[in-house]
């Protein structure tokens, strides 16, 4: 009998110490800006791949962001049920489309601000059902720079839509467009090729002709725009503060 006690004791013991090492999961959710990029396609980075390297072994961070993928496509593609299903409370879903969503050119993926800022709403009601935490942040800005070298906004209309809904359901938002330009016009309209995937032919052996990209983020790039997202954690003071590495 006592030997039962002893058992029962240290399975429950063991219980409690699986639950203590269960890691807190940080979910990503966006377009190409965010994703995992291959080997093949490097150096661009999406500015979740050096986001997941700041925090400590307590949390896990799972990169779901799919290039070409507006709130619409997300949805339609099955690509967010599952997340939804396997979120556990206390996770965090980082929530930034935008890119996708206001390409016209593209009937495929656009989204009209209406139903972009209804597809936004299902992410966080979703998110909130499963007592987890939903974070918005306006889409990462696009290097577009004007005739006497100051940055332009490129997705003012549907930023606009996330500042008024984060607000409207009280739920935190890091304005990533705003702190994006920010970074851009600090470093003027020729340096600030030095975050992108922009360079002549003959530097990279995936790009032999080189490339001109002024959306898509190289190793640099993504590095930078992650640490004004962690910037906004600590700012913020959002929960996740005590868990990036110092």
């Amino acid at each position: 009998m006592i030997r039962i006690y002893i058992l029962a004791i240290v399975f429950i013991l063991s219980s409690f110490k699986l639950t203590e090492d269960k890691p807190l999961t940080i979910w990503l959710i966006g377009d190409s800006t965010m994703a995992q990029k291959p080997t093949n396609k490097f150096p661009e980075h999406g500015w979740g791949m050096p986001f997941a390297n700041y925090f400590n072994h307590a949390v896990q961070v799972k990169n779901k962001a799919k290039n070409g993928r507006s709130t619409r496509t997300f949805l339609q593609e099955n690509l967010w049920q599952p997340i939804v299903d396997s979120l556990q409370e206390g996770d965090y879903v980082f929530i930034q489309f935008g890119h996708n969503d206001e390409s016209q050119k593209h009937p495929d993926r656009y989204t009209s601000p209406e139903d972009y800022r209804i597809n936004l709403l299902e992410f966080i009601n979703e998110t909130k059902a499963k007592k987890a935490t939903p974070i918005l942040l306006t889409p990462v800005s696009r290097r577009y720079f004007d005739k006497e070298g100051k940055i332009k906004q490129t997705h003012l209309l549907y930023s606009d839509v996330v500042r008024v809904l984060a607000k409207e359901q009280n739920v935190m938002v890091i304005d990533l467009d705003e702190k994006s330009r920010n970074l851009y016009q600090q470093f003027g309209d020729e340096d600030s090729k030095l975050l992108f995937l922009d360079f002549p032919s003959g530097l990279h052996p995936n790009y032999p002709e080189g490339a001109k990209d002024g959306t898509h983020f190289n190793e640099y790039g993504a590095r930078r725009i992650a640490e004004l997202v962690l910037q906004e954690i600590k700012k913020q003071q959002i929960g996740l503060t005590t868990y990036i590495v110092k």
